[in-house]
């Protein structure tokens, strides 16, 4: 569940190769052309491929930083930093009252379903780089996958669920599709591509004491977690990642992506919006958290648990993706953060 446009979740791919800049400004020097993460060409430009190809701009040292609208994998600089701790500061002095915490924290499917009332399916644009992204994806929707079982938590309007469909040729594929707004839910089964044979949306809170409806334990091969997690309460953590446990088969995988701490999003939040540290509620009544490396990695290991049955996952991967987007016009510098990463649930024998 996210509540932001589609500009918010640029996904940028693994490097294209090993090639550092200055490899590439040697090659380029050879070939005399330009290379496609530089070039203004539409014909000869990653940019504009579909779907978009992201990690391969680079900004060097002799680059004009405003000569694009984003770079790729941009550390902050001292300047923004020093500005993230004092918008920090502010936020902290002036903090949600009582009553308003009460209220957000009290039924947080209410503000959900009010967003989707008010932004169907057409507000974002659908998730076409998934499947380059997570290459799993990829894997299961191929014709001799053989049974499949997706659980999608946070659905949303299907944004997610319906493109993976779109290119699915596995007659095995389900996903189930859910969500914690009524709303959300009744807008992907008003979708013309909602087909029971491969796709169910139920509202779920995955928060609850209970597993989705129509599943059991260990009968899921994927779960999809993209902007869902930051929507939680931090209280509520734990439970989900158990659930999620729990539904998922032994070797299966948990896809995730998420806001991550220093985002633009974060450091813009002004006073009044402040629930706790990293923690806040937005303007539509919509709670975010924004998250360190760390502290994923320690929620889904449970490093840091006494409780020896507290669900141990394996981190196959997890990683910091920042971009550098920038306004031309207004000589604007933005930086964007993200976390993702792959869990995988260890076999019995493994653990």
């Amino acid at each position: 569940m996210e509540s932001s446009k589609c500009s918010s979740e640029t996904i940028p791919v693994r490097p294209l190769s090993d090639l550092s800049v200055k490899d590439l400004a040697a090659e380029n020097n050879r070939s005399q052309s330009t290379p496609p993460h530089r070039s203004h060409d539409p014909e000869n430009n990653l940019k504009r491929s579909d779907p978009f190809q992201f990690g391969s701009r680079f900004l060097s040292e002799k680059d004009n930083v405003f000569e694009f609208n984003a770079w790729d994998h941009v550390e902050t600089d001292d300047t923004y930093k020093e500005y993230a701790e004092q918008q920090y500061a502010k936020q902290r002095e002036a903090p949600v009252s009582d009553f308003d915490k009460s209220r957000f924290n009290g039924d947080p499917a209410k503000w959900w379903n009010n967003f989707y009332k008010n932004n169907t399916a057409n507000f974002f644009k659908d998730r076409k780089w998934l499947q380059q992204e997570f290459p799993v994806l990829s894997q299961i929707t191929m014709a001799n996958a053989g049974p499949v079982t997706l659980l999608e938590v946070g659905a949303g309007a299907g944004n997610t669920a319906f493109p993976i469909l779109a290119h699915n040729a596995n007659p095995n594929l389900k996903i189930h599709a859910c969500d914690f707004s009524k709303k959300a839910v009744e807008v992907i089964r008003a979708n013309e591509a909602y087909d029971t044979k491969h796709i169910q949306a139920d509202v779920w809170d995955a928060a609850s004491d209970e597993l989705p409806p129509g599943l059991a334990e260990e009968s899921v091969d994927v779960v999809l977690m993209i902007f869902i997690f930051s929507a939680l309460s931090p209280s509520q953590w734990n439970q989900t990642v158990h659930n999620i446990f729990k539904v998922l088969k032994p070797g299966g995988e948990v896809l995730f992506r998420d806001y991550g701490r220093g985002d633009l999003a974060q450091v813009r939040f002004k006073k009044g919006r402040y629930l706790e540290e990293n923690f806040y509620i937005r303007g539509d009544g919509t709670r975010v958290y924004f998250f360190e490396k760390d502290e994923l990695v320690d929620i889904w290991t449970a490093k840091s648990s006494e409780d020896v049955s507290s669900p141990h996952f394996e981190v196959v991967d997890m990683g910091v993706d920042r971009r550098l987007l920038v306004n031309r016009a207004k000589q604007l510098k933005m930086y964007r953060c993200w976390l993702q990463g792959r869990f995988r649930k260890q076999t019995n024998s493994e653990i």
